[in-house]
C-alpha cells in the first residue's frame, strides 16, 4: 500500500503548516484528483469529503507557529509530515512525498518532484492538507478580522502586509518570517484595539 504525503502552508506568514497522508483504495478511484493548486477552492471542497470517505486511511499532522519559529519552516514541515504518517490507522508499504525532501520515517520513503501532479495519493494528500489549512485560516479570520486571513490565507499579499503594518502582528503570525520580523522591529504607532 502506497501512502501519499503533501503539505500546505509553507509560504504564508501565519498559522500552522499542515500535512496530510492518504492511502487510496485502488477499488474506489476518485475522479478529478490533481495538484490542489491547480484546482479551484470549490473543486477542492468537493473532493475532500470524497477522499475521506473513499480512502483506505487518511490523517492530518501539523506543526504550530511556535514550532515553525523554533525549528524553521523546513523542519516544521518535515515534522508535520511525520506526524501525519504516524497517525494513519494502517501502515503503508511505502511513503511518497511531494517535493525533494523526505521526513525521517521508519518506513521506506521517496520524494517525487511535482508528485502532487503525478501520483494520485499525493494529489489527495495535497487536497486534504489545503482544505484543512484553509478552514483554519477562516477560523483565524473570525478571531482577527482586521487581517483578511479568509481572503489571502496568510500569504504575503499587499493587503496582508498593509494590515500587518497597520495593526502589528497577531499571536498567529510567524515571528521568524522576514516581513513579520520587520513589523515587530517597527511596531505601529497606534494601538491595535482601535478596531
Amino acid at each position: 500500500m502506497i501512502c501519499g504525503v503533501d503539505e500546505a502552508g509553507r509560504g504564508p506568514l501565519c498559522g500552522a503548516v499542515v500535512a496530510a497522508a492518504v492511502i487510496l483504495d485502488p477499488a474506489r478511484p476518485i475522479p478529478g484528483l490533481a495538484d490542489s493548486k491547480k484546482l479551484s477552492e470549490k473543486q477542492r471542497e468537493r473532493l475532500a469529503p470524497l477522499i475521506r470517505e473513499h480512502a483506505l486511511a487518511w490523517s492530518i499532522g501539523e506543526a504550530s507557529v511556535a514550532e515553525i519559529d523554533s525549528l524553521n519552516i523546513l523542519y516544521a514541515t518535515m515534522l508535520a509530515m511525520k506526524r501525519a504518517v504516524e497517525r494513519l490507522s494502517m501502515t503503508p508499504s511505502e511513503v511518497l512525498v511531494d517535493g525533494n525532501r523526505c521526513p525521517e520515517l521508519s518506513l521506506p520513503v521517496r520524494a517525487i518532484v511535482k508528485g502532487d501532479s503525478l501520483e494520485p495519493a499525493i494529489s489527495a494528500a495535497s487536497i486534504l492538507a489545503k482544505t484543512v489549512r484553509d478552514e483554519q485560516m477562516r477560523a483565524l479570520d473570525r478571531r482577527y478580522p482586521q487581517y483578511g486571513f479568509a481572503i489571502h490565507k496568510g500569504y504575503p499579499t499587499a493587503a496582508h502586509l498593509a494590515a500587518l503594518k497597520r495593526f502589528g502582528a497577531s499571536d498567529a503570525h510567524r515571528r521568524s518570517f522576514g516581513p513579520v520580523r520587520t513589523i515587530l522591529s517597527n511596531p505601529p504607532l497606534w494601538p491595535e484595539d482601535e478596531f
